[in-house]
C-alpha cells in the first residue's frame, strides 16, 4: 500500500473504527442540547433514571442516529480524517501533539 500523503485509500480499521469515532464526537457536539437534557435528567432522577428519562434518552438517540445515518455527515468526517492523516504523513506529528506545540514562546 502506498503511504503517500495524498493517498485516499482507507484501511478497514479507518473505515470501521477511526472515522466512526470522529462521527460520535462530532454528533455528540451537534446534539449537545439533547446530551445536556439527558444528563440533567439522570442527575435529577438518581436510580429511577431508567424510567424517568425515557423521553430525553429517546430524543438523544434520535439525534445521534440521524447523524450516524447521514451519508453527507460520514463524508464530512471521512474528509476530516483524511486531512489529519495526510498532515501526519507529511509531518510525522499527530494532530493532538501538533496543536499542543503551536503556542510556544521564544
Amino acid at each position: 500500500m502506498c503511504l503517500s500523503p495524498m493517498n485516499q485509500h482507507l484501511r478497514h480499521v479507518e473505515k470501521d473504527v477511526l472515522i466512526p469515532k470522529i462521527m460520535r464526537e462530532k454528533a455528540r457536539d451537534r446534539c449537545s442540547e439533547q446530551v445536556q437534557d439527558f444528563t440533567r435528567c439522570c442527575k435529577d432522577s438518581g436510580i429511577l433514571m431508567v424510567v424517568k428519562c425515557r423521553k430525553e434518552n429517546s430524543a438523544l438517540k434520535e439525534c445521534l442516529t440521524a447523524h450516524y445515518n447521514d451519508p453527507a455527515f460520514y463524508e464530512e468526517c471521512k474528509m476530516e480524517y483524511l486531512k489529519e492523516r495526510e498532515e501526519f504523513r507529511k509531518t510525522g506529528i499527530p494532530s493532538k501533539k501538533r496543536l499542543q506545540k503551536l503556542p510556544t514562546s521564544m
